[in-house]
């Protein structure tokens, strides 16, 4: 499979076959070595057999950062809760999680195994990956993000049971709550009945935060086999 997003890739411990995986995206102007500290701590059940896939964004000009280059999935023009964006950077990022989510498929996992997740603008770019998807996946997790594409998603059919998780911080100043919440409206709009968690915490992960993904993915995979 070709033009393939780099990735930093984390199998099961060696001898045992990975039959879940779970796509994760970093935030704006971080790196797939992002979210790696986290893994040990969630201590996830070793019979989950997971492989952890952290795409690294490509470098492009970000508008609102004086045109720095820097990793991003889309560039942004203006900031707000309604904040402008490149929509066609942020479809053809989707359809690059899309081949990470067909790679997987090829290695035997799945696609009720698959579950994205997303910080910040990965999660944006999340919420269109998952949605639009032509197989049933097994979740999405968005932390600390929103959904600027939701008014133009065409959520696909496989997916409208899609089981949802947002995480946000009640004390975030760089998507403020209202944008969450926003999401959670839209989400609902479309259908979904997503699970909506607070933490007092800026735009950021934290400890409780933690430990309510790791219940969420364990649930999730466990319950499916």
């Amino acid at each position: 499979m070709t033009d393939l997003l780099p990735c930093e890739i984390v199998e099961p411990p060696a001898g045992q076959e990975a039959d879940a995986a779970v796509i994760w995206l970093h935030g704006l102007g971080a790196s797939g070595h992002d979210f790696l500290p986290l893994l040990p701590e969630l201590r996830l059940p070793p019979s989950l057999t997971l492989r952890f896939v952290f795409p690294h964004a490509p470098a492009i000009p970000v508008t609102i950062n004086a045109g720095y280059v820097m990793p991003a999935w889309y560039d942004i023009s203006s900031l707000g809760e309604e904040r402008h964006f490149n929509a066609p950077q942020l479809l053809a990022s989707a359809a690059a999680v899309h081949k990470l989510i067909d790679r997987e498929l090829a290695r035997g996992v799945a696609s009720e195994r698959i579950l994205l997740a997303g910080f910040s603008q990965g999660g944006a770019v999340n919420f269109q990956a998952a949605l639009t998807y032509d197989k049933p996946l097994g979740g999405l997790l968005a932390l600390s993000t929103y959904f600027p594409s939701a008014d133009a998603v065409e959520v696909h059919p496989a997916n409208h049971r899609l089981p949802i998780l947002l995480c946000h911080g009640r004390q975030d100043p760089v998507l403020p709550l209202a944008m969450a919440e926003r999401a959670r409206e839209r989400l609902v709009h479309l259908g979904f009945h997503p699970d909506f968690r607070l933490y007092d915490m800026d735009h950021s992960v934290c400890l409780e935060e933690v430990g309510d993904i790791a219940a969420w993915i364990g649930g999730l995979l466990l319950a499916g086999r």
